[in-house]
């Protein structure tokens, strides 16, 4: 076949099946990712840090990052904010829910939210979304002195964000520092885990030293 006829025939750009995988992986992914963080908020069995860590090497790996890094960000921190929302308006409705909360909270870590709330206000929401354990806590401290729902949605909105862009962020250096996709998605989970754990390790280590 002479290069003339080669250069006749259509090319065929490996962008357009590309673009159309991605877009399917997308239409199946985010909804997940919304999902499961939203579940992951009510029953916190689920690692909703490493799995939008893990969205966040996907992201900066995709062929239009920008635009899907804040599609990531958006279903993350939505999640988030209607989970958190959503447990709190439960705990509020029923003791059960409540009864949940209590075992999943020290005592006295309760009690130190409870002055944390009333010293600084919602601000409290935010820095115990970004505290490993320091959810729970404060949001049982917040049913307790019973702050009106509006009153918590302001602060839980901001935690959320906060939330979301944190764990994005380590997920988009595992994906500058690898690579492979894979790569990066394993380097973020294990950043993500150990960031969670840092807290119970810390309270280990010094009452091991006393």
């Amino acid at each position: 076949m002479t290069p003339g006829i080669l250069r006749s025939l259509p090319q065929v750009s490996p962008v357009v099946p590309l673009a159309a995988e991605e877009a399917e992986q997308a239409s199946v992914g985010l909804p997940s990712l919304f999902l499961l963080v939203l579940v992951g908020s009510l029953v916190p069995v689920i690692p909703t840090g490493a799995l939008v860590s893990s969205a966040g090497v996907v992201a900066f790996h995709h062929s239009d990052p920008v635009v899907f890094t804040a599609l990531v960000f958006a279903a993350a921190s939505l999640a988030a904010f209607c989970g958190d929302l959503l447990l709190f308006a439960l705990g509020r409705g029923g003791t059960r829910w409540l009864r949940r909360l209590r075992e999943q909270a020290a005592p006295g870590a309760v009690r130190r939210a409870q002055r944390q709330l009333a010293e600084r206000g919602t601000v409290v929401l935010v820095v115990s979304r970004l505290v490993p354990g320091g959810r729970i806590p404060v949001m049982l401290a917040a049913l307790l002195t019973r702050m009106p729902v509006a009153a918590y949605a302001r602060g839980c909105f901001p935690a959320a964000l906060a939330w979301a862009a944190t764990y994005q962020l380590i997920g988009l250096l595992g994906g500058a520092l690898f690579p492979h996709p894979w790569q990066g998605v394993l380097a973020a989970v294990a950043l993500a885990l150990l960031f969670a754990a840092a807290p119970h390790l810390w309270r280990r280590g010094t009452a091991g030293a006393g």
